[in-house]
């Protein structure tokens, strides 16, 4: 590693050579100490993880794309997979997706998980509802709350992130399923749309389109591409990140009735090259992004750290993962403004799929492959 010394003050003549190599090392290890964490492997064997919820007394829920639900230990051990699921639409980014344990999952045993859903005209995103066995062994009375409308023949741009705001209300971000990119302009489909649902599947009074006519009334924002994370802030408010196609990867905060700008606004272009919309980067009436990755990282996961495991320095920051250069971004804010950023875990080479912070105030992550791992975030 080789050190600037243009910008860096000269050493007074009464220092001895040992002085300065001393804080010469000092400045090399301080970033390195700032930052450090070394991934804990909690569990292998995992096909192509997708969602990551917590469970009472340190056990994990975990999705794997291929259909299978599973329930890790805390030591590590991986169960068979939980019967009940629904049927799907297992092939290209679709099968099962997100999981969410209720706020009050240990009272309730509910959790909820979103699928890609075989139907007439194609397939589409669901958001469905569940009672965990007390063994841990099937799910029960299975309900699907919400249908993404309309079904399209399509593997592409499910989305299906999952999130219960403070209250109580869901939050279900779905991809505007590529070849229909246009729709999510449109309010009359789900195509591209961030929607509020109740935890029964009703739509909540206040809900921003309700009433209007010709608009699907579970909508909360639209203009999105395909989201890959959502997380709630500390304070309570929703954000979320999408993929952009080639450059302009996206994180939003999704307000009431906002339009996101996709597919007329855009910071990416053509795959290959070529305008997408307008070929403009804002336009009056549309939101523009919090911030946003040209090129892209293909971000995946998110989560806020609010525990003060890993020190001051990352309390409050923000983590995505990247599923295309294979990082775990830490991102310093100043509000809503990015202001730094870090990339870490680069020479461990994890596909990440997942970013979760648990209830232990450990940082968790999936990492997406046949061989997929559920890895624990250690500080050091």
């Amino acid at each position: 590693m080789q050190i600037d010394k243009r910008n860096m003050p000269s050493a007074p003549a009464s220092w001895t050579l040992p002085a300065i190599v001393l804080i010469a090392i000092h400045l090399l290890a301080a970033p390195a100490q700032a930052q450090g964490v070394r991934p804990e492997t909690v569990a292998s064997g995992l096909q192509t993880p997708w969602g990551l919820a917590f469970l009472p007394e340190g056990r994990f829920l975990v999705t794997e794309r291929p259909g299978r639900l599973r329930v890790i230990e805390a030591d590590g051990r991986v169960g068979a997979p939980v019967a009940g699921l629904p049927d799907m639409a297992v092939g290209g980014q679709g099968g099962l997706l997100d999981v969410a344990a209720d706020s009050e999952f240990a009272r309730n045993r509910t959790l909820y998980f979103c699928f890609s859903e075989p139907g007439a005209g194609g397939n589409s995103t669901a958001l469905a509802r569940a009672r965990l066995s007390a063994d841990a062994s099937r799910l029960e009375e299975l309900r699907i709350l919400f249908s993404q409308k309309p079904k399209v023949s399509s593997s592409l741009h499910f989305g299906c992130r999952i999130v219960e705001a403070r209250d109580g209300n869901l939050f279900l971000a779905l991809g505007e399923r590529y070849h229909r990119m246009r729709d999510a302009q449109t309010l009359d489909n789900h195509h591209g749309k961030v929607v509020r649902i109740t935890k029964d599947g009703a739509v909540p009074r206040d809900n921003p389109f309700v009433g209007q006519p010709g608009a699907m009334p579970e909508i909360w924002s639209h203009g999105h591409r395909n989201p890959q994370g959502a997380t709630l802030a500390p304070d309570g408010t929703y954000w979320m990140h999408e993929h952009g196609p080639q450059g302009g990867d996206e994180i939003n905060v999704p307000l009431p009735g906002r339009n996101h700008g996709w597919p007329v606004i855009t910071y990416g272009e053509q795959y290959g090259g070529g305008r997408i919309g307008e070929g403009i980067t804002h336009k009056d009436g549309m939101e523009q992004p919090l911030h946003h990755w040209t090129p892209s990282i293909a971000p995946s996961g998110m989560a806020f750290v609010t525990s003060d495991r890993y020190g001051p320095g990352w309390k409050g920051n923000l983590l995505v993962g990247s599923v295309k250069f294979n990082f775990l971004t830490r991102l310093e804010l100043a509000g809503r403004k990015v202001v730094r950023e870090h990339r870490l875990l680069e020479e461990q080479g994890l596909w990440i799929r997942d970013v979760r912070q648990g209830p232990d105030g450990f940082i968790y992550l999936l990492t997406d492959n046949p061989r997929g791992l559920l890895v624990r975030l250690r500080p050091g």
